[in-house]
Order: structure tokens, then sequence, then C-alpha cells
């Protein structure tokens, strides 16, 4: 299966520190060189990721180089995360759609890995992305709604668990550690706020707090913000705010976590592995639809939600049921080295 020859460009939201995404990246590069694939990946940050990863890496959005690197590929691997949407913005998703046109216009082969498709409301994104889609060699999308749309469009997608099911998790050793992850996001009230610091002081008040930022640029500030709420509310409150950890660090920090109370579905995610407890604060449908597969407590955010009902959901989890779900979701790379073996 390993071919020393093979150049593997990857595309996606990298070098922008979100846990999420660097995690797939961690586990997207790590399988790749194990195969003995040269791998190049276009990074905010490229000095970093090449650092880290042990790979090449180009800026994301020094065009000359993208298309050299394109030119010179075998195999165009784009994702995973959320990149062809325009509810970010629809100059993100034109860009990693002409990275997908590029390395087709030199009749290279695409995978498209492990993405969340949509939702695309411009016209002229819409129809660029099919065209993209259209050509590609393998797609791979990680939820259902993404599936049905690219049915929609007459293409044939394959269902995939996330890759970061395949992180290396480290022993779990709970050590009276609840986690909190939150990200700013529009629905996310004062309010609401309080009433979760209120809940998790009545319900954790003899825990150590561990609050997580996960991208410091979206999830800082409210942390900050959620930590001063519970010490107003208990100043002896044992807290901890960690931001800015590495993926490796984040993953053996999760290893002692009694309980998570998370936003981000990644984080819903490394605390499954681990078999945690988990509270899932749904901002959006795929933290809600992590939620109902493990059976988990959901909130909406709402200020009248009764968290108090919640929280007694969330104590009452048996981890053991969590764990033998989570031993079921793998990310199986085969039919993607397969498909890379094949390219010409």
């Amino acid at each position: 299966m390993s071919d020393e020859s093979k150049h593997i460009a990857v595309s996606g939201y990298y070098g922008f520190d979100n846990f999420g995404d660097e995690a797939i990246l961690n586990v997207l590069t790590k399988e790749l060189k194990k195969n003995n694939f040269y791998v190049t990946v276009f990074s905010k940050n490229p000095e970093k990721t090449g650092f880290k990863l042990g790979v090449n890496s180009v800026y994301t959005f020094n065009i000359k180089s993208i298309i050299k690197t394109l030119k010179n590929c075998d195999v165009l691997i784009s994702g995973g995360g959320s990149l062809l949407q325009d509810s970010t913005s629809l100059k993100s998703l034109l860009y990693y759609v002409f990275v997908i046109l590029c390395a087709e216009f030199f009749k290279k082969d695409v995978i498209i890995f492990a993405q969340g498709i949509g939702p695309i409301k411009n016209a002229l994104g819409k129809f660029l992305t099919k065209i993209a889609l259209k050509k590609c060699k393998y797609i791979t999308v990680r939820d259902e709604k993404s599936l049905f749309l690219l049915r929609s469009w007459k293409l044939n997608p394959e269902l995939v668990s996330d890759p970061v099911w395949n992180i290396e998790t480290k022993a779990y050793k709970p050590a009276n550690r609840v986690g909190i992850q939150l990200r700013s996001w529009k629905g996310l009230s004062q309010k609401y706020l309080f009433n979760l610091a209120k809940s998790v002081v009545e319900h954790f008040a003899d825990k150590e707090i561990c609050i997580y930022s996960f991208q410091d640029t979206l999830d800082l500030d409210i942390c900050k913000h959620f930590e001063a709420q519970l010490k107003l509310l208990k100043p002896d409150i044992k807290t901890k705010l960690i931001n800015a950890m590495s993926i490796e660090n984040t993953v053996a920090s999760f290893a002692e976590l009694n309980y998570l109370i998370g936003m981000r579905y990644h984080a819903c995610l490394l605390a499954l592995k681990y078999g945690i407890p988990s509270l899932a604060l749904s901002y959006d449908t795929k933290v809600k639809k992590i939620a109902e597969r493990f059976e988990l407590p959901c909130s909406e955010l709402s200020v009248d939600e009764d968290l108090d009902k919640l929280f007694d959901e969330l104590k009452a989890i048996q981890p053991q049921m969590i764990q033998k779900k989570a031993q079921e979701c793998v990310f199986d790379f085969n039919t993607i080295l397969n498909k890379i073996s094949e390219s010409e």
C-alpha cells in the first residue's frame, strides 16, 4: 500500500489553533506518514504546522505556492471539518473550492475527507461547489445531513466517523475535576451563562473546575468571563483556565476529568472517547446529534431550561455505557489509502 513517491497535499482550516481541526490534521498526517507518503499541508502558520507534525507546509494564502504544490502533488485531500459552507463567509467557501478546482485542473485526484457540507446559500458558491465535487475521486462526509445533500446533487458520498475518534488517548485517571468547554456564540446569553455558573457551583463546588478554551480567538474571553462568574458566586471555588495547550496536553488533561460540560463538538467527542459523563451545550446540530447518539443530556442554551434536571441526568450517566459505544466509533483509513495508491 505504501508508495514513497506519492505526494499528498492537504487543504483545510489548519494553523488557526482550533483544537478540533488540529486534532483531525494530527490523525490524518500520522496515518499518511505511517504509509510513507510525502505530505504538504496548507496552513495559516506553516512553520508551526511543519515543526509539530514533521511535514512540509506552505502558507494557506500564498496562492503561488498553493498552485505550485497542487501542480506537483499526486493527490489533494480536502478536509476535514466544515469547509464547504458559506455561513462563515462566501470568501472562505470560494477559497476551498478554488483549491479543489485547481487540483482538478492539473488532473490530480481529489479526496473529500470527513467533511460537513453546507449550508451554501449563495447561488454562485453552490454552482462552483457542485462542479468541484463532481470531479472528485472519493467523497466522505461526517453527518447524514451532508450525505443527503450530496445525494440530492447526484453524488455518491460515503458516511464516515469523525477522524478524531482515532486520536491516541492516555490512561483514564479521574482526579475530582469537572471540565467546562465554552465558545462565543450569538445565541449564548449572559443570563444563561449565569444560570449555568449557578448550577456548576450547586452541583460541583467540591471539585476543581477546569475551563477550556479550544480556540482562543473565539473561546478565551467567554471562558474568562465564566470563571469570573463562578468566583463571584463562590469566591473559594477552585478553578483553572486552560488555553493554548498542544493537542497532546489537551488530550492528557481530559484523562483527569470526572465530568464534562461542553459546547464544541470535539470537546464532547474527546470526553466520550474516555467514557466521561458529559452534558452537551448545543449551539449547532452536530453537537445535538452526538448527544442523541450517546443518550447524553443536552442543553439548548435557553434561559428557561431546567439545568438542575440536566445536571442530575449528567451525574446519573454510567461511564461504561459511553465507553462501549465509543469503541464502535473508528475512522477506517483503508479505503482512502487504497484510493491514493490507485492514483497515477
